[in-house]
């Protein structure tokens, strides 16, 4: 059964959110707000997509009165949806546009506050005055929403925290939390309720983490259990926003928490929609689902305070770097040009093998044999039967179909150092490890079963975590048979254990009815989303990291098409974070964990950053991302990108 937190119940122009109504599905057009035809029509793609609300920005009070005009506009073309205006640095467009739309949406980071990048120091006496100034602003707004009935979407994001909050509670998820309950407070003081409440971050751990605490903080003060709007900002495109988005969310979601999700992909809005269909599907696929009072429950059922770390098997366990297995059990005749597929690159001509950072540990043979030397750093793992008959004992390790048939081997004939077990996640609590005691060369296979629910296999895991010592190291399996929403649903079930700091590599399984062209082409998804997972788990960085917002209508030049340039020049990077943001108004602060940024700044015009430090204005977008490459070099973290043996 899925239990999900029990909240309010908000109405939004009709289409209520919380308690036990749908999880509801929003994006945001990226239009100019004043092209009126051009927002209106967007707005109607979205809600053909499946978007419950549609999000609009209003940076002035000019843009704020032209929300009237597309609200009219959606009606006349026979279509509507609850309207949502984003407000950012401007009260006076928040009052004109809750007097129009169904929501607003303000950031307390800068609502009342402006970001300067400035630490200051607070007693008691003078953060009580700020306090006060923040109640006199924010308070006319409060007064129109309850007058016109519109609900008010509370909206922390990680990258604009307030100098003030930064300055007294840190760069944290409790000066996340604390900078949305100041407003909290005002609100339930003026007997105003209709709030969503969301606590957005790039990176998904923080952003976890933030959402887990405010559930926490709102029981401990006795504040209204409002409802949740989820979602990792600045998720990038491609791959790598839907896992960051997968992981974020549908962690949050498997928890209960969260009544709205928003996708945010640095591409068409309409794209987002069933990448947040996707995810809610997996989450609440169970039929039997009900809502629940959890807020005397352990929200944060499988976070994993203490994690100990695992024993140390070869290079696996024991706190290093998860590693990544690939199946190639059921490929026969394997060539070398096929290891090109995990990261693996032969030259025939020059007999010569290059690994790239995304490159697999170890290959699954289990009984195909290869008639040819794996490079240096890739290690087999063959079939207990096949590895009694082989030399190669420094890289290739036997593999045990179950617990027994490791029990029933005699010490001498298992590996020294490394053997690898087949288990399922009910062996964690059924078979007795007690043997494992005298020995530390055990690893084990860990399947991830399609019977269990995902808070039964989480609940084996974390049970095994605090019972057993010494730990061996855990590979989870993933076995999805090419389903169509691999990537979501293993970007939640394995992001949830690597988020957690628990397992220690992952294997994905073939399906075993594909010829061999399929399973290589499947080879080739899984690594690249194995490693995928891991960075965005923040477990293991082997690629560059790009924080790139989901573009609006506050953007002056093409914002996918500029990611993807800056991509392609520096995606070789590895564990370098490089902002795009669209605009200067969130650009600054959603940016701030970034190593470099590259930030619109008006119409065709690029601001570039080092961190937080500006170190060209007003570059001319086409030799922008030249100079942010020269910024790089400077730095001398430039690399020039290594020619792959083909």
């Amino acid at each position: 059964m899925y239990i999900r937190r029990k909240s309010l119940s908000v109405d939004i122009g009709g289409v209520a959110l919380g308690s036990a109504h749908p999880i509801r599905v929003q994006s945001m057009t990226i239009t100019d707000s004043m092209d009126t035809e051009g927002t209106a029509q967007q707005t109607i793609e979205l809600i053909k997509a499946g978007s419950d609300y549609v999000r609009i920005t209003a940076p002035s009070l000019k843009v704020a009165k032209n929300l009237a005009p597309i609200k009219k506009r959606v009606k006349e073309l026979g279509y509507s949806v609850p309207l949502i205006a984003d407000i950012h640095f401007t009260p006076n467009a928040a009052e004109m546009a809750a007097r129009i739309v169904e929501k607003v949406r303000i950031n307390p980071g800068n609502y009342v506050d402006k970001k300067k990048f400035e630490s200051k120091n607070y007693d008691k006496y003078a953060y009580e005055q700020e306090l006060d100034r923040i109640r006199k602003q924010f308070t006319p707004l409060v007064k129109i929403c309850k007058e016109y009935g519109t609900a008010m979407r509370i909206g922390t994001n990680h990258g604009s925290l307030s100098d003030r909050i930064m300055s007294y509670y840190g760069d944290s998820p409790l000066g996340m939390v604390e900078s949305a309950l100041e407003f909290v407070r005002i609100c339930e003081d003026l007997g105003y309720y209709s709030i969503v409440l969301s606590m957005k971050a790039s990176n998904p751990k923080v952003m976890i983490e933030a959402y887990r605490l405010l559930v926490k903080s709102l029981d401990k003060e006795s504040l209204k259990p409002y409802p949740l709007h989820l979602g990792v900002t600045e998720a990038g495109s491609g791959l790598e926003g839907r896992v960051k988005s997968a992981l974020g969310i549908g962690v949050l979601l498997e928890e209960g928490i969260g009544d709205t999700i928003r996708v945010s992909l640095t591409e068409s809005p309409e794209k987002e929609i069933p990448v947040a269909k996707s995810i809610i599907q997996k989450v609440t696929q169970q039929k039997n689902t009900t809502t629940s009072n959890i807020s005397n429950q352990q929200i944060s059922f499988f976070k994993n305070t203490n994690p100990k770390k695992s024993t140390s098997c070869e290079n696996i366990g024991n706190g290093q770097a998860p590693r990544v297995l690939a199946d190639f059990s059921s490929i026969s005749n394997i060539q070398p040009i096929d290891l090109k597929a995990i990261g693996h690159h032969y030259s025939e001509k020059l007999d010569k093998w290059n690994m790239t950072e995304v490159g697999a540990d170890y290959i699954y043979l289990d009984k195909n044999p290869l008639d040819f030397m794996l490079p240096n750093g890739l290690c087999k793992i063959v079939d207990y039967s096949i590895w009694c008959k082989t030399s190669e004992s420094n890289s290739c390790y036997p593999l045990f179909h179950s617990f027994r048939d490791f029990q029933s081997c005699i010490s001498g004939s298992k590996h020294p150092s490394l053997n690898f077990i087949e288990l399922n996640f009910e062996d964690l609590k059924s078979i007795s490890f007690d043997s494992l005691s005298k020995t530390t060369c055990a690893c084990f296979i860990v399947n991830i079963s399609r019977v269990l629910s995902f808070k039964e296999y989480m609940s084996y895991l974390i049970n095994f975590e605090k019972k057993t010592e010494p730990k061996p190291p855990l590979i989870i399996k993933m076995d999805f048979n090419n389903t169509e929403n691999t990537g979501i649903a293993s970007a939640i079930d394995l992001g949830s254990i690597f988020i957690e700091e628990m397992g220690d590599g992952t294997l994905f399984t073939l399906p075993k009815d594909a010829d061999k062209i399929s399973k290589i082409s499947s080879l080739r998804t899984y690594n690249n989303l194995a490693f995928t997972i891991l960075q965005a788990s923040r477990r293991r960085f082997t690629k560059t990291e790009y924080i790139s917002c989901p573009s609006c209508g506050r953007t002056l030049f093409d914002l996918e098409d500029t990611t993807a340039k800056v991509r392609k020049q520096t995606e070789h990077l590895k564990g370098v974070k490089i902002a795009v943001m669209g605009c200067i108004v969130n650009g600054p602060g959603e940016m701030a964990d970034a190593d470099y940024g590259y930030v619109g700044s008006g119409r065709d015009k690029i601001t570039l950053y080092r961190g937080k430090e500006i170190v060209k204005r007003n570059v001319v977008s086409k030799q922008a991302v030249d100079e942010l490459i020269q910024i790089i070099k400077d730095d001398n973290l430039w690399l020039e990108p290594t020619n792959i043996l083909s």
